[in-house]
């Protein structure tokens, strides 16, 4: 039906109603009566009218569909369209206001930093891993200009450029960022930060770990291809040759070992082998590593053990590589004649076991350093001591894959006291099979 008609039709029935009752009214009471009615009436319906146009005034200020009135006539169905428009309206907002919500939920979960930004660099909303890669803060700085912000050269010079089509790569806040610009829209582009800090710090572990494999693959190796080539020689008398083959055999025995840890570590930090843990005899475990320590020693030391406290659950190979590289270390830095001690004990926490010599010791810039791979604190005794540099790195990972800490107390000229404390959830009820060794 035409629109026009929808409306005129019924507005112009109820007016010929009153119209026609006023009439009637004027047939029967008079004519001025039915003037009176007419007036009457005529002027209830402009006020009708005004009414539901003020309260129409008044639900603009603050349209809500549920603050909709009722309405009469045509009002009815103008309030009626009125309300199914303003709660399509607010359903739409309900799923935008949504949508908003999940969209900022997941920036903040983002682990790169994302700006947006004006077409002339003003910042308009920033996540907080921006706000830790550039020092931003999204309520202090929002209307700013982001170049007045991060004050980088090359920054600044990748702006200026406006060559976007390749990331930068920068150094600010003591990190390593990628930056990238994105344009987006006509008036806005979307500053992407990436921080690179823990990948370039892998990256730069992998050179070192290489350069010092080969370093300390390429000594022992020079060694023993020279004797070979001096043996190669006639006329080498018999103590000569015995002496270069004495000497090639300890080089190669120092591969040997330089490799075999290095197989380890690698073991230790693949995920292709889990840690099975099973119940180890701490009494056998410790009598194991003080023999391997006194065997090393060949004499030299005075090496005591002590054993009191339980026995835990991990893989006994890996913890007698851990514990045997802290006691093979105590023996190697300690001068003839020195004491080390070996102590198995139960604490609070769980479980401690302590290797405490009597040895160099160790400065303080050094401790926190060396559990990394092959770090030395004196390169100049490497070879004296005959240690891969890996021993310390093995004890980390061991450590980790049993939810262990390694505490190191040390102090130049004074010995050194090495901690391992295991928590209580590794340690196991004595079982009668265990009793038995």
């Amino acid at each position: 039906m035409n629109p026009k008609l929808v409306f005129w039709v019924p507005a112009a029935l109820r007016t010929a109603i009153i119209l026609a009752g006023c009439a009637l009214a004027g047939w029967m009471f008079g004519w001025t009566t039915g003037l009176v009615l007419a007036l009457l009436a005529m002027m209830a319906l402009v006020f009708t009218q005004l009414s539901y146009l003020y309260q129409l005034s008044n639900w603009m200020d603050d349209p809500r569909s549920f603050k909709l009135p009722d309405g009469w006539g045509e009002w009815t169905n103008i309030f009626s369209r009125l309300y199914r428009m303003r709660r399509d309206d607010e359903k739409n907002q309900a799923e935008l206001t949504e949508w908003l919500a999940r969209f900022r939920q997941a920036m903040h979960l983002l682990p790169d930093g994302v700006v947006i930004m004006d077409d002339v660099l003003f910042l308009e909303w920033c996540n907080p891993a921006a706000e830790q890669h550039l020092g931003l803060s999204n309520e202090r700085d929002k209307g700013m200009r982001v170049t007045n912000l991060v004050r980088n050269p090359d920054f600044m010079d990748y702006i200026i450029l406006g060559r976007y089509d390749q990331p930068l790569t920068i150094s600010f806040r003591e990190r390593k960022l990628i930056v990238h610009i994105i344009p987006f829209e006509n008036r806005r582009q979307i500053l992407v930060t990436h921080d690179a800090t823990e990948t370039e710090r892998i990256e730069e572990m992998r050179r070192d770990f290489i350069a010092n494999a080969s370093h300390e693959l390429r000594t022992p190796l020079t060694v023993i291809v020279g004797f070979l080539e001096i043996a190669a020689q006639e006329g080498l008398d018999a103590a000569t040759r015995a002496a270069h083959l004495k000497l090639m055999t300890e080089q190669g025995h120092r591969m040997q070992h330089l490799i075999e840890d290095m197989l380890t570590l690698s073991r230790l930090e693949s995920v292709d082998y889990p840690m099975r843990p099973d119940p180890v005899d701490v009494h056998q475990l410790m009598e194991q590593v003080a023999r391997d320590a006194r065997a090393l020693s060949a004499g030299k030391h005075e090496i005591t053990l002590t054993v009191d406290g339980p026995n835990v659950m991990g893989s006994y190979e890996e913890l007698h590589s851990a514990f045997g590289n802290l006691a093979s270390n105590a023996v190697r830095y300690t001068p003839a004649g020195g004491k080390i001690h070996l102590v198995w004990k139960e604490h609070e926490g769980g479980v401690k076991f302590k290797v405490e010599d009597t040895g160099i010791g160790i400065s303080p810039e050094h401790i926190s350093r060396l559990t990394e791979r092959f770090y030395r604190v004196d390169k100049s005794r490497s070879r004296e001591t005959q240690g891969t540099g890996l021993g310390l790195a093995i004890v980390k990972h061991v450590l980790l894959r049993h939810s262990g800490t390694l505490q190191i107390k040390s102090e130049a000229g004074k010995g050194s006291a090495f901690i391992v404390c295991l928590p209580k959830t590794a340690v196991v009820q004595q079982q009668p099979e265990l009793l038995l060794h």
